[in-house]
Parts: C-alpha cells; sequence; structure tokens
C-alpha cells in the first residue's frame, strides 16, 4: 500500500494549478546568476507550477558545488520537502560529457557530470525514508563550457556544446570563455547584476521554448530530461 504522505505529494503535483506552488525544488549551482537562470528556465521546461526551497549551504565555483553536494543532499531529504535538487556547473577545460558516458555503470573520474551523479548517488543510497517520501530526485546539467554559453545560444550560431567539443579534440578552440563572457555581457569582467540581468533576459527566452538549447547543448539536454523524468516519477503519469 502506497504511504499516505507519498500519495499526498502525487496529488499535489497533479492537481498543480497556476499560481499553485506544487513541485518543490532546490538549486544548487556556482553563483547567484547561475541560480537566478535556472529558477527562470526550470519552470519553463516543466510547464508546471514550482516552488524553490532555499539552500542553508551556498556554492561558489566548481570544487565547491562537489564538495557540499553531499551535505545539501542530507539536508534536503531529512530537514525539507523538496521532491528535486537541480545541480548545475561549468565544465570549464573539463572532460565533456557524452553520449558514451551514458552507458549503464560508465564513470569516467574527470567529467562533472559522471562525478556529480556518484557524489550524489553515494550521499543518498542509504537514506531512510523521510517527509513522506522515499528520497529526492536529482537533476544534473554542465554548461559546456560555460553558462554564457547557454546565453548565447540562439543569438551566435558558432557557440554550441559539438563546436567546443570538436575543438577540445582538434586543440584549436572556437572561443574561449573570455570571449563568451564579451559576448555575452560587452565585457569579460561583468559585475554580479550585469551577470543577473543577462541570466533573466537569456533564460526568459529559453523558458518560452527550451528545443533549441537542449538541441546545441547535450548538457542541457540531460538536465531537461532529468526534470521531465523526475514529473513523471513523481505523479506516475506522463511528464
Amino acid at each position: 500500500m502506497q504511504d499516505s504522505s507519498e500519495e499526498s505529494r502525487r496529488i499535489r503535483i497533479v492537481n498543480a494549478e497556476p499560481g499553485n506552488n506544487s513541485l518543490h525544488l532546490a538549486v544548487l549551482s556556482e553563483s547567484p546568476a547561475d541560480e537566478t537562470a535556472l529558477q527562470i528556465v526550470v519552470p519553463g521546461v516543466l510547464k508546471t507550477p514550482v516552488r524553490f526551497i532555499p539552500l542553508m549551504l551556498r556554492a561558489r565555483g566548481w570544487p565547491s558545488v562537489l564538495q557540499i553536494l553531499p551535505a545539501v543532499a542530507r539536508h534536503l531529504h531529512f530537514g525539507t520537502t523538496a521532491d528535486v535538487l537541480v545541480v548545475v556547473v561549468d565544465s570549464d577545460d573539463s572532460v565533456v560529457h557524452i553520449e558514451t558516458h551514458e552507458r549503464p555503470g560508465y564513470f569516467h573520474p574527470h567529467c562533472r557530470l559522471c562525478q556529480l551523479r556518484a557524489a550524489f548517488r553515494q550521499a543518498t543510497k542509504r537514506l531512510p525514508p523521510a517527509n513522506g517520501r522515499e528520497r529526492t530526485l536529482r537533476c544534473i546539467g554542465v554548461a559546456v563550457p560555460a553558462i554564457e554559453a547557454w546565453y548565447l545560444c540562439g543569438r551566435d550560431e558558432s557557440v554550441t556544446e559539438a563546436a567546443w567539443v570538436a575543438g577540445q579534440e582538434s586543440e584549436e578552440l572556437p572561443y574561449t570563455r573570455k570571449q563568451l563572457k564579451l559576448r555575452a555581457y560587452g565585457t569579460d569582467r561583468p559585475t554580479l547584476a550585469m551577470e543577473i540581468e543577462q541570466a533573466r533576459e537569456a533564460m526568459a527566452r529559453h523558458a518560452k521554448d527550451s528545443r533549441r538549447l537542449e538541441n546545441d547543448f547535450y548538457g542541457f539536454r540531460l538536465l531537461a530530461n532529468d526534470l521531465r523524468g523526475a514529473v513523471t516519477v513523481l505523479t506516475n503519469t506522463p511528464a
């Protein structure tokens, strides 16, 4: 028999209406600007109301995200009603997650998406049920090589994940992360306010229709697939 509190969560999400906060979601990323971007685009991908749960721990940069992820996962499981944890980082110059990494049991030690998935799995695999659910689900994406590339998607045809991967393989990168900042903000040293403004503008565009972003950036497509899959799990109905 299904636990009554788990059933209540399913009903809360299935019966979601505009203005009714339904899916409880937390965001872990590298900066406040990145968090702003995700808080805008995630509801657009899901097409369902979302209530964002603030985190007690905040990360600043890739190493910090990986370091605090286990503590964040445990806190959300025991101390909140979070249904989903969304995690997004930049790939920078690391190994890019590709389709072969999706093989069952495969793990690349230098791929950030592989590392994040493994860290979450290790932190949560033995947690007992809490707050009316068996577990908090994870949705992970990696911006290649940086989230500014996502902002430029649809505006600059030369900026794609495939172009970056090809450049890594040929050792002739099509652009640098510094150049992406210059194209996105008009300066390679943006203030936080400038980053947040661009995050809002670009992700509002993608929130209306994320298909181009999913097509051009595999790291975002995996995030979108995780999000839709989480809704399917939580509702037991097609997302």
